[in-house]
Protein backbone atom coordinates (compact mmCIF):
# COMPACT_ATOMS: atom_id res chain seq x y z
CA UNK A 1 0.00 0.00 0.00
CA UNK A 2 2.81 2.38 0.94
CA UNK A 3 4.64 2.24 -2.37
CA UNK A 4 1.43 2.58 -4.40
CA UNK A 5 0.52 5.65 -2.37
CA UNK A 6 3.93 7.17 -2.98
CA UNK A 7 3.66 6.57 -6.72
CA UNK A 8 0.23 8.20 -6.84
CA UNK A 9 1.57 11.47 -5.42
CA UNK A 10 2.21 14.06 -8.12
CA UNK A 11 5.86 15.05 -7.91
CA UNK A 12 8.34 16.91 -10.10
CA UNK A 13 10.45 14.82 -12.46
CA UNK A 14 8.47 11.67 -11.66
CA UNK A 15 9.50 9.98 -14.89
CA UNK A 16 13.20 10.49 -14.30
CA UNK A 17 13.21 9.72 -10.61
CA UNK A 18 11.32 6.46 -10.93
CA UNK A 19 13.69 4.75 -13.38
CA UNK A 20 15.39 2.59 -10.74
CA UNK A 21 13.36 0.11 -8.75
CA UNK A 22 13.81 -1.13 -5.19
CA UNK A 23 15.12 -4.53 -4.23
CA UNK A 24 13.74 -6.28 -1.17
CA UNK A 25 16.11 -7.53 1.50
CA UNK A 26 14.63 -11.01 1.30
CA UNK A 27 16.04 -11.26 -2.20
CA UNK A 28 19.35 -9.63 -1.26
CA UNK A 29 21.53 -12.67 -1.82
CA UNK A 30 20.14 -13.29 -5.27
CA UNK A 31 20.18 -9.57 -5.94
CA UNK A 32 23.88 -9.38 -5.15
CA UNK A 33 24.57 -12.03 -7.80
CA UNK A 34 21.70 -11.50 -10.22
CA UNK A 35 20.61 -7.89 -9.68
CA UNK A 36 20.32 -7.31 -13.38
CA UNK A 37 20.65 -9.14 -16.63
CA UNK A 38 23.55 -6.91 -17.57
CA UNK A 39 27.18 -7.69 -16.81
CA UNK A 40 29.15 -5.35 -14.57
CA UNK A 41 32.14 -4.52 -16.77
CA UNK A 42 34.91 -3.38 -14.49
CA UNK A 43 37.17 -0.53 -15.43
CA UNK A 44 40.65 -1.29 -16.85
CA UNK A 45 43.60 -1.30 -14.50
CA UNK A 46 44.27 2.10 -13.01
CA UNK A 47 47.68 3.49 -13.91
CA UNK A 48 49.03 5.80 -11.23
CA UNK A 49 50.74 9.02 -12.27
CA UNK A 50 52.94 11.29 -10.17
CA UNK A 51 50.11 13.81 -9.95
CA UNK A 52 47.59 11.16 -8.96
CA UNK A 53 49.41 8.37 -7.15
CA UNK A 54 46.37 7.31 -5.13
CA UNK A 55 43.51 6.09 -7.36
CA UNK A 56 41.03 6.89 -4.59
CA UNK A 57 41.91 10.57 -4.72
CA UNK A 58 40.00 12.59 -7.30
CA UNK A 59 40.19 16.30 -8.20
CA UNK A 60 38.10 18.51 -5.96
CA UNK A 61 34.55 18.96 -7.23
CA UNK A 62 31.75 21.32 -6.36
CA UNK A 63 29.11 18.63 -5.91
CA UNK A 64 29.16 14.85 -6.13
CA UNK A 65 25.55 14.97 -7.24
CA UNK A 66 26.66 16.83 -10.36
CA UNK A 67 28.76 13.88 -11.57
CA UNK A 68 26.34 11.13 -10.58
CA UNK A 69 23.15 12.69 -11.94
CA UNK A 70 22.64 14.22 -15.36
CA UNK A 71 20.60 17.35 -15.93
CA UNK A 72 17.32 15.46 -15.67
CA UNK A 73 18.13 13.77 -12.37
CA UNK A 74 18.97 10.41 -13.95
CA UNK A 75 21.73 8.22 -12.59
CA UNK A 76 24.82 8.20 -14.77
CA UNK A 77 27.30 5.34 -15.14
CA UNK A 78 30.07 5.65 -12.56
CA UNK A 79 33.51 4.08 -12.35
CA UNK A 80 32.86 1.42 -14.95
CA UNK A 81 29.81 0.01 -13.16
CA UNK A 82 26.60 0.16 -15.11
CA UNK A 83 23.24 1.43 -14.14
CA UNK A 84 21.18 -1.78 -13.65
CA UNK A 85 18.64 -0.61 -16.23
CA UNK A 86 21.18 0.18 -18.93
CA UNK A 87 21.74 -2.05 -21.93
CA UNK A 88 24.93 -4.13 -21.65
CA UNK A 89 25.22 -4.84 -25.36
CA UNK A 90 27.24 -1.72 -26.18
CA UNK A 91 30.21 -2.34 -28.45
CA UNK A 92 33.55 -2.81 -26.67
CA UNK A 93 36.67 -0.89 -27.68
CA UNK A 94 38.05 -2.11 -30.99
CA UNK A 95 41.64 -2.26 -29.76
CA UNK A 96 40.93 -4.66 -26.87
CA UNK A 97 40.25 -8.38 -26.89
CA UNK A 98 36.74 -9.17 -25.80
CA UNK A 99 34.46 -12.16 -25.31
CA UNK A 100 30.91 -11.09 -24.48
CA UNK A 101 28.38 -13.78 -23.57
CA UNK A 102 24.66 -13.35 -22.94
CA UNK A 103 22.13 -15.98 -21.85
CA UNK A 104 18.54 -15.29 -22.91
CA UNK A 105 15.22 -16.82 -23.95
CA UNK A 106 14.67 -19.82 -21.61
CA UNK A 107 12.67 -22.46 -23.49
CA UNK A 108 11.06 -25.54 -21.96
CA UNK A 109 11.60 -28.74 -23.96
CA UNK A 110 10.64 -32.40 -23.58
CA UNK A 111 13.10 -35.29 -23.84
CA UNK A 112 12.19 -38.06 -26.27
CA UNK A 113 12.85 -40.78 -23.69
CA UNK A 114 9.85 -41.63 -21.53
CA UNK A 115 10.03 -41.31 -17.77
CA UNK A 116 7.87 -42.75 -15.00
CA UNK A 117 8.50 -39.67 -12.83
CA UNK A 118 6.09 -36.84 -13.76
CA UNK A 119 7.90 -33.77 -15.06
CA UNK A 120 11.37 -35.38 -14.98
CA UNK A 121 11.58 -35.58 -18.79
CA UNK A 122 11.23 -31.82 -19.23
CA UNK A 123 14.18 -29.47 -19.24
CA UNK A 124 14.97 -25.87 -20.11
CA UNK A 125 17.38 -24.69 -22.78
CA UNK A 126 18.89 -21.22 -22.95
CA UNK A 127 19.97 -19.19 -25.96
CA UNK A 128 23.67 -18.42 -25.51
CA UNK A 129 24.93 -15.61 -27.75
CA UNK A 130 28.63 -14.82 -28.10
CA UNK A 131 30.35 -11.77 -29.56
CA UNK A 132 34.14 -11.83 -29.73
CA UNK A 133 37.22 -10.71 -31.59
CA UNK A 134 39.43 -13.53 -30.26
CA UNK A 135 41.16 -15.18 -33.25
CA UNK A 136 40.80 -18.67 -31.73
CA UNK A 137 37.06 -18.53 -32.28
CA UNK A 138 37.27 -17.93 -36.03
CA UNK A 139 34.19 -15.71 -35.99
CA UNK A 140 32.69 -12.72 -34.27
CA UNK A 141 29.02 -13.49 -33.65
CA UNK A 142 27.32 -16.85 -33.05
CA UNK A 143 24.62 -18.39 -30.88
CA UNK A 144 23.23 -21.79 -29.90
CA UNK A 145 21.02 -23.37 -27.27
CA UNK A 146 22.38 -25.20 -24.23
CA UNK A 147 20.83 -26.88 -21.22
CA UNK A 148 22.15 -26.92 -17.66
CA UNK A 149 23.56 -30.42 -18.09
CA UNK A 150 25.90 -29.03 -20.76
CA UNK A 151 27.16 -26.43 -18.29
CA UNK A 152 27.90 -29.20 -15.77
CA UNK A 153 29.90 -31.06 -18.44
CA UNK A 154 31.81 -27.89 -19.30
CA UNK A 155 32.64 -27.32 -15.63
CA UNK A 156 33.88 -30.91 -15.24
CA UNK A 157 36.05 -30.63 -18.35
CA UNK A 158 37.63 -27.40 -17.14
CA UNK A 159 38.30 -28.86 -13.69
CA UNK A 160 40.12 -31.81 -15.21
CA UNK A 161 42.01 -29.95 -17.91
CA UNK A 162 43.08 -26.86 -15.93
CA UNK A 163 44.22 -28.17 -12.56
CA UNK A 164 45.68 -25.51 -10.33
CA UNK A 165 43.73 -22.64 -11.87
CA UNK A 166 41.16 -20.65 -9.89
CA UNK A 167 38.18 -21.67 -12.01
CA UNK A 168 34.93 -19.86 -11.11
CA UNK A 169 32.45 -22.31 -9.55
CA UNK A 170 29.38 -23.12 -11.61
CA UNK A 171 25.82 -22.57 -10.29
CA UNK A 172 24.55 -25.38 -8.09
CA UNK A 173 22.15 -27.97 -9.40
CA UNK A 174 18.85 -27.97 -7.50
CA UNK A 175 17.92 -31.27 -5.87
CA UNK A 176 14.23 -30.51 -6.50
CA UNK A 177 14.76 -29.19 -9.98
CA UNK A 178 11.92 -31.11 -11.63
CA UNK A 179 9.46 -29.67 -9.09
CA UNK A 180 10.60 -26.03 -9.30
CA UNK A 181 11.34 -26.01 -13.02
CA UNK A 182 7.75 -24.93 -13.61
CA UNK A 183 8.32 -21.71 -11.69
CA UNK A 184 9.35 -18.76 -13.83
CA UNK A 185 11.27 -17.20 -10.95
CA UNK A 186 13.55 -20.25 -10.69
CA UNK A 187 14.17 -20.29 -14.44
CA UNK A 188 15.05 -16.58 -14.44
CA UNK A 189 17.39 -16.93 -11.47
CA UNK A 190 19.17 -19.81 -13.19
CA UNK A 191 19.40 -17.88 -16.46
CA UNK A 192 21.01 -14.97 -14.67
CA UNK A 193 23.36 -17.26 -12.71
CA UNK A 194 24.43 -19.08 -15.88
CA UNK A 195 25.12 -15.77 -17.63
CA UNK A 196 27.27 -14.54 -14.76
CA UNK A 197 29.13 -17.87 -14.63
CA UNK A 198 29.93 -17.82 -18.36
CA UNK A 199 30.95 -14.18 -18.15
CA UNK A 200 33.39 -15.06 -15.35
CA UNK A 201 34.86 -17.81 -17.50
CA UNK A 202 35.12 -15.34 -20.39
CA UNK A 203 37.06 -12.92 -18.19
CA UNK A 204 39.63 -15.54 -17.14
CA UNK A 205 42.81 -14.98 -19.20
CA UNK A 206 43.40 -18.71 -19.77
CA UNK A 207 39.92 -20.24 -19.71
CA UNK A 208 38.53 -17.79 -22.27
CA UNK A 209 40.93 -19.19 -24.89
CA UNK A 210 40.37 -22.84 -23.97
CA UNK A 211 39.08 -25.37 -26.48
CA UNK A 212 36.52 -26.51 -23.93
CA UNK A 213 34.83 -23.11 -23.69
CA UNK A 214 35.11 -22.50 -27.42
CA UNK A 215 33.40 -25.82 -28.23
CA UNK A 216 30.70 -25.08 -25.67
CA UNK A 217 29.96 -21.69 -27.23
CA UNK A 218 30.33 -22.63 -30.91
CA UNK A 219 29.64 -26.29 -31.60
CA UNK A 220 25.95 -27.09 -31.62
CA UNK A 221 24.68 -30.43 -30.36
CA UNK A 222 25.12 -32.52 -27.24
CA UNK A 223 28.47 -32.18 -25.51
CA UNK A 224 30.34 -35.50 -25.20
CA UNK A 225 31.11 -36.48 -21.63
CA UNK A 226 34.81 -36.59 -20.72
CA UNK A 227 36.15 -40.03 -19.86
CA UNK A 228 36.14 -39.36 -16.13
CA UNK A 229 32.90 -37.40 -15.81
CA UNK A 230 30.46 -40.27 -15.33
CA UNK A 231 30.95 -41.09 -11.64
CA UNK A 232 28.95 -44.32 -11.76
CA UNK A 233 30.96 -45.74 -14.67
CA UNK A 234 34.24 -44.69 -13.04
CA UNK A 235 33.47 -46.57 -9.83
CA UNK A 236 32.14 -49.57 -11.75
CA UNK A 237 35.28 -49.77 -13.88
CA UNK A 238 37.41 -49.46 -10.76
CA UNK A 239 35.48 -52.24 -8.99
CA UNK A 240 35.87 -54.59 -12.00
CA UNK A 241 39.59 -53.80 -12.25
CA UNK A 242 40.36 -54.19 -8.53
CA UNK A 243 40.27 -58.06 -8.24
CA UNK A 244 42.56 -58.40 -11.25
CA UNK A 245 45.02 -55.95 -9.69
CA UNK A 246 44.94 -57.67 -6.31
CA UNK A 247 45.42 -61.20 -7.68
CA UNK A 248 47.94 -60.33 -10.34
CA UNK A 249 45.84 -60.90 -13.48
CA UNK A 250 46.75 -57.38 -14.59
CA UNK A 251 49.39 -54.86 -13.60
CA UNK A 252 48.81 -53.10 -10.33
CA UNK A 253 51.38 -50.41 -11.12
CA UNK A 254 50.42 -46.75 -11.51
CA UNK A 255 51.27 -45.76 -15.09
CA UNK A 256 52.54 -42.40 -16.34
CA UNK A 257 49.25 -41.78 -18.16
CA UNK A 258 47.31 -42.08 -14.89
CA UNK A 259 49.14 -39.60 -12.69
CA UNK A 260 47.95 -36.44 -14.48
CA UNK A 261 44.51 -36.94 -12.91
CA UNK A 262 43.67 -37.35 -9.21
CA UNK A 263 42.98 -40.82 -7.83
CA UNK A 264 39.69 -39.67 -6.32
CA UNK A 265 38.06 -40.15 -9.72
CA UNK A 266 37.41 -43.76 -8.75
CA UNK A 267 38.55 -45.51 -11.95
CA UNK A 268 41.57 -47.04 -10.16
CA UNK A 269 40.47 -48.09 -6.69
CA UNK A 270 43.81 -49.73 -5.86
CA UNK A 271 45.59 -46.43 -6.45
CA UNK A 272 42.94 -44.70 -4.36
CA UNK A 273 43.64 -47.12 -1.49
CA UNK A 274 47.39 -46.62 -1.83
CA UNK A 275 47.08 -42.85 -1.70
CA UNK A 276 44.70 -43.11 1.26
CA UNK A 277 47.30 -45.24 3.03
CA UNK A 278 49.98 -42.68 2.20
CA UNK A 279 47.77 -39.85 3.48
CA UNK A 280 47.27 -41.67 6.79
CA UNK A 281 51.02 -42.29 7.01
CA UNK A 282 51.67 -38.58 6.44
CA UNK A 283 49.27 -37.64 9.23
CA UNK A 284 50.07 -40.33 11.79
CA UNK A 285 53.36 -41.92 10.77
CA UNK A 286 56.52 -41.20 12.69
CA UNK A 287 58.75 -40.86 9.62
CA UNK A 288 58.93 -37.76 7.44
CA UNK A 289 57.82 -38.07 3.83
CA UNK A 290 60.69 -37.59 1.33
CA UNK A 291 58.52 -35.08 -0.58
CA UNK A 292 56.69 -32.36 1.35
CA UNK A 293 55.21 -28.94 0.72
CA UNK A 294 58.20 -26.77 1.56
CA UNK A 295 57.30 -23.59 -0.35
CA UNK A 296 57.10 -21.22 2.61
CA UNK A 297 56.07 -18.33 0.38
CA UNK A 298 53.13 -20.35 -0.94
CA UNK A 299 52.08 -21.43 2.54
CA UNK A 300 52.08 -17.80 3.67
CA UNK A 301 50.01 -16.73 0.65
CA UNK A 302 47.62 -19.61 1.27
CA UNK A 303 47.16 -18.48 4.86
CA UNK A 304 46.58 -14.88 3.72
CA UNK A 305 43.91 -16.04 1.27
CA UNK A 306 42.24 -17.98 4.08
CA UNK A 307 42.18 -14.82 6.21
CA UNK A 308 40.95 -12.83 3.22
CA UNK A 309 38.03 -15.23 2.89
CA UNK A 310 37.09 -14.63 6.51
CA UNK A 311 37.24 -10.87 6.03
CA UNK A 312 35.21 -11.04 2.81
CA UNK A 313 32.58 -13.14 4.55
CA UNK A 314 32.29 -10.60 7.37
CA UNK A 315 32.22 -7.64 4.93
CA UNK A 316 29.54 -9.40 2.90
CA UNK A 317 27.35 -9.78 5.98
CA UNK A 318 27.80 -6.11 6.84
CA UNK A 319 26.89 -5.18 3.27
CA UNK A 320 23.64 -7.13 3.72
CA UNK A 321 22.95 -5.18 6.90
CA UNK A 322 23.59 -1.88 5.13
CA UNK A 323 21.24 -2.77 2.28
CA UNK A 324 18.52 -3.73 4.74
CA UNK A 325 19.03 -0.52 6.74
CA UNK A 326 18.85 1.67 3.62
CA UNK A 327 15.74 -0.14 2.45
CA UNK A 328 14.11 0.25 5.86
CA UNK A 329 15.01 3.95 5.89
CA UNK A 330 13.49 4.48 2.43
CA UNK A 331 10.31 2.60 3.30
CA UNK A 332 9.93 4.30 6.69
CA UNK A 333 10.39 7.82 5.38
CA UNK A 334 8.01 7.02 2.51
CA UNK A 335 5.37 5.85 4.96
CA UNK A 336 5.93 9.06 6.91
CA UNK A 337 5.27 11.04 3.73
CA UNK A 338 2.01 9.18 3.13
CA UNK A 339 0.95 9.76 6.73
CA UNK A 340 1.60 13.51 6.30
CA UNK A 341 -0.45 13.52 3.09
CA UNK A 342 -3.41 12.09 4.99
CA UNK A 343 -2.85 14.60 7.78
CA UNK A 344 -2.77 17.41 5.19
CA UNK A 345 -6.09 16.25 3.78
CA UNK A 346 -7.55 16.16 7.27
CA UNK A 347 -6.34 19.73 7.99
CA UNK A 348 -7.67 21.07 4.68
CA UNK A 349 -11.10 19.58 5.20
CA UNK A 350 -11.42 21.26 8.62
CA UNK A 351 -9.56 24.52 7.89
CA UNK A 352 -11.54 27.63 8.85
CA UNK A 353 -8.78 30.25 8.68
CA UNK A 354 -5.90 30.93 6.29
CA UNK A 355 -3.23 29.99 8.83
CA UNK A 356 -4.63 26.47 8.96
CA UNK A 357 -4.50 26.25 5.16
CA UNK A 358 -0.92 27.57 5.14
CA UNK A 359 0.08 25.00 7.72
CA UNK A 360 -1.57 22.27 5.62
CA UNK A 361 0.35 23.46 2.55
CA UNK A 362 3.62 23.36 4.47
CA UNK A 363 2.80 19.87 5.69
CA UNK A 364 2.19 18.80 2.11
CA UNK A 365 5.65 20.14 1.18
CA UNK A 366 7.15 18.00 3.95
CA UNK A 367 5.21 15.00 2.63
CA UNK A 368 6.43 15.65 -0.90
CA UNK A 369 10.05 15.88 0.28
CA UNK A 370 9.66 12.67 2.28
CA UNK A 371 8.31 10.74 -0.72
CA UNK A 372 11.08 12.10 -2.97
CA UNK A 373 13.65 11.14 -0.33
CA UNK A 374 12.13 7.66 -0.17
CA UNK A 375 12.57 7.23 -3.93
CA UNK A 376 16.16 8.46 -3.72
CA UNK A 377 16.88 5.97 -0.93
CA UNK A 378 15.54 3.17 -3.12
CA UNK A 379 17.73 4.28 -6.02
CA UNK A 380 20.72 4.54 -3.68
CA UNK A 381 20.04 1.04 -2.39
CA UNK A 382 20.01 -0.35 -5.90
CA UNK A 383 23.35 1.34 -6.61
CA UNK A 384 24.75 0.08 -3.29
CA UNK A 385 23.91 -3.50 -4.22
CA UNK A 386 25.50 -2.89 -7.60
CA UNK A 387 28.79 -1.71 -6.12
CA UNK A 388 29.08 -4.04 -3.11
CA UNK A 389 28.36 -7.01 -5.37
CA UNK A 390 32.16 -7.07 -5.81
CA UNK A 391 32.46 -8.49 -2.27
CA UNK A 392 30.20 -11.40 -3.17
CA UNK A 393 32.04 -11.98 -6.44
CA UNK A 394 35.40 -12.33 -4.72
CA UNK A 395 33.92 -14.42 -1.91
CA UNK A 396 32.39 -16.87 -4.39
CA UNK A 397 35.77 -17.21 -6.14
CA UNK A 398 37.23 -18.69 -2.95
CA UNK A 399 35.59 -22.02 -3.77
CA UNK A 400 37.68 -22.12 -6.95
CA UNK A 401 40.76 -21.24 -4.88
CA UNK A 402 40.09 -24.19 -2.56
CA UNK A 403 39.70 -26.55 -5.53
CA UNK A 404 42.99 -25.32 -7.04
CA UNK A 405 44.85 -25.87 -3.77
CA UNK A 406 43.21 -29.29 -3.50
CA UNK A 407 44.64 -30.10 -6.95
CA UNK A 408 48.08 -29.21 -5.61
CA UNK A 409 47.67 -31.38 -2.50
CA UNK A 410 46.38 -34.27 -4.61
CA UNK A 411 49.33 -34.03 -7.01
CA UNK A 412 51.77 -33.93 -4.09
CA UNK A 413 50.10 -36.99 -2.54
CA UNK A 414 50.52 -38.85 -5.84
CA UNK A 415 54.26 -38.08 -5.84
CA UNK A 416 54.56 -39.23 -2.23
CA UNK A 417 52.66 -42.44 -2.98
CA UNK A 418 54.90 -43.23 -5.95
CA UNK A 419 57.97 -42.62 -3.79
CA UNK A 420 56.67 -45.11 -1.25
CA UNK A 421 55.80 -47.54 -4.05
CA UNK A 422 59.32 -47.30 -5.47
CA UNK A 423 60.82 -47.87 -2.05
CA UNK A 424 58.65 -50.96 -1.61
CA UNK A 425 59.51 -52.33 -5.07
CA UNK A 426 63.24 -51.83 -4.53
CA UNK A 427 63.08 -53.49 -1.14
CA UNK A 428 61.23 -56.50 -2.55
CA UNK A 429 63.67 -56.77 -5.44
CA UNK A 430 66.67 -56.70 -3.09
CA UNK A 431 65.19 -59.45 -0.90
CA UNK A 432 64.36 -61.53 -3.95
CA UNK A 433 67.86 -61.12 -5.39
CA UNK A 434 69.40 -62.14 -2.07
CA UNK A 435 67.17 -65.23 -1.87
CA UNK A 436 67.86 -66.19 -5.51
CA UNK A 437 71.63 -65.87 -5.14
CA UNK A 438 71.62 -68.52 -2.41
CA UNK A 439 70.14 -71.14 -4.76
CA UNK A 440 72.63 -72.87 -7.06
CA UNK A 441 71.59 -72.31 -10.69
CA UNK A 442 68.88 -69.90 -9.60
CA UNK A 443 65.11 -70.33 -9.39
CA UNK A 444 63.31 -69.69 -12.69
CA UNK A 445 60.12 -68.54 -10.99
CA UNK A 446 62.05 -66.16 -8.76
CA UNK A 447 64.09 -64.90 -11.70
CA UNK A 448 60.84 -64.22 -13.60
CA UNK A 449 59.35 -62.50 -10.58
CA UNK A 450 62.51 -60.39 -10.25
CA UNK A 451 62.19 -59.26 -13.87
CA UNK A 452 58.57 -58.34 -13.27
CA UNK A 453 59.59 -56.24 -10.26
CA UNK A 454 62.26 -54.48 -12.30
CA UNK A 455 59.71 -53.74 -15.04
CA UNK A 456 57.28 -52.43 -12.44
CA UNK A 457 60.07 -50.25 -11.00
CA UNK A 458 60.83 -48.74 -14.41
CA UNK A 459 57.14 -47.97 -15.02
CA UNK A 460 56.79 -46.50 -11.56
CA UNK A 461 59.88 -44.32 -12.04
CA UNK A 462 58.40 -43.01 -15.31
CA UNK A 463 55.12 -42.37 -13.51
CA UNK A 464 56.96 -40.54 -10.74
CA UNK A 465 58.68 -38.25 -13.24
CA UNK A 466 55.31 -37.48 -14.87
CA UNK A 467 53.74 -36.90 -11.45
CA UNK A 468 56.51 -34.48 -10.48
CA UNK A 469 56.04 -32.57 -13.75
CA UNK A 470 52.29 -32.40 -13.11
CA UNK A 471 52.88 -31.21 -9.56
CA UNK A 472 55.29 -28.50 -10.74
CA UNK A 473 52.81 -27.41 -13.41
CA UNK A 474 50.04 -27.08 -10.82
CA UNK A 475 52.39 -25.11 -8.56
CA UNK A 476 53.11 -22.67 -11.39
CA UNK A 477 49.38 -22.34 -12.11
CA UNK A 478 48.70 -21.65 -8.41
CA UNK A 479 51.35 -18.95 -8.30
CA UNK A 480 50.19 -17.18 -11.46
CA UNK A 481 46.58 -17.30 -10.26
CA UNK A 482 47.45 -15.86 -6.86
CA UNK A 483 49.23 -12.96 -8.57
CA UNK A 484 46.29 -12.48 -10.95
CA UNK A 485 43.54 -12.31 -8.33
CA UNK A 486 45.66 -9.95 -6.20
CA UNK A 487 45.92 -7.56 -9.16
CA UNK A 488 42.24 -7.88 -10.02
CA UNK A 489 41.18 -7.45 -6.41
CA UNK A 490 43.09 -4.16 -6.22
CA UNK A 491 41.35 -2.80 -9.32
CA UNK A 492 37.92 -4.17 -8.33
CA UNK A 493 38.07 -2.85 -4.78
CA UNK A 494 39.25 0.60 -5.90
CA UNK A 495 36.34 0.82 -8.34
CA UNK A 496 33.95 -0.48 -5.70
CA UNK A 497 35.07 2.07 -3.10
CA UNK A 498 35.03 4.99 -5.53
CA UNK A 499 31.58 4.10 -6.81
CA UNK A 500 30.11 3.31 -3.40
CA UNK A 501 31.44 6.43 -1.64
CA UNK A 502 30.61 8.80 -4.51
CA UNK A 503 27.04 7.50 -4.74
CA UNK A 504 26.56 7.77 -0.98
CA UNK A 505 27.68 11.40 -1.06
CA UNK A 506 25.72 12.25 -4.21
CA UNK A 507 22.42 10.80 -3.01
CA UNK A 508 22.89 12.36 0.40
CA UNK A 509 23.29 15.73 -1.34
CA UNK A 510 20.14 15.17 -3.40
CA UNK A 511 18.16 14.16 -0.32
CA UNK A 512 19.57 17.16 1.54
CA UNK A 513 18.51 19.45 -1.30
CA UNK A 514 14.92 18.25 -0.99
CA UNK A 515 14.87 18.96 2.74
CA UNK A 516 16.64 22.30 2.24
CA UNK A 517 13.74 23.44 0.03
CA UNK A 518 11.29 22.61 2.80
CA UNK A 519 13.49 24.35 5.36
CA UNK A 520 13.45 27.56 3.26
CA UNK A 521 9.70 27.39 2.78
CA UNK A 522 9.09 26.97 6.51
CA UNK A 523 11.75 29.48 7.65
CA UNK A 524 9.06 32.05 8.39
CA UNK A 525 8.08 30.07 11.48
CA UNK A 526 11.48 30.84 12.96
CA UNK A 527 11.13 34.53 12.15
CA UNK A 528 7.61 34.67 13.59
CA UNK A 529 8.69 33.00 16.82
CA UNK A 530 11.60 35.44 17.11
Amino acid sequence: MGEEGMESLSLDNDEDENKLTSKSYSNYRSAMTCLSDSHHPLSPSIVATPADSDPLLAPEICSYADIVFDGGGNVEQLNGIQNPNEDSTTSPPLNLEYLNITVLDPLKEIESSASIVPGSNTYVTYLITTKTNLPDYGGSDFSLRRRFKDVVTLSDRLSEGYRGYFIPPRPDKSVVESQVMQKQEFVEQRRSALEKYLQKLASHPVIKKSDELRVFLQVDGKLPLPTTTDVASRVLDGAVKLPKQLFGDSGNVIGPQDVVQPAKGGRDLLRLFKELKQSVANDWGGSKSPVEEEDKDFLEKKERLHNLELQLSNSSKQAESLVKAQQDMGETIGELGLAFIKLTKFENERASVNTQRERAADMRNVATAAVKASRLYRELNSQTVNHLDILHEHLSLMLGVHHAFSDRSSALLTVQTLNSELSSLNSRAEKLETATSKIFGGDKSRVRKLEELKDATRVTEDAKRCAIREYERIKENNQSEIDRINRERHVDFVNMLKGFVTNQVAYTERIGQEWSKVAEETSRYSRESA
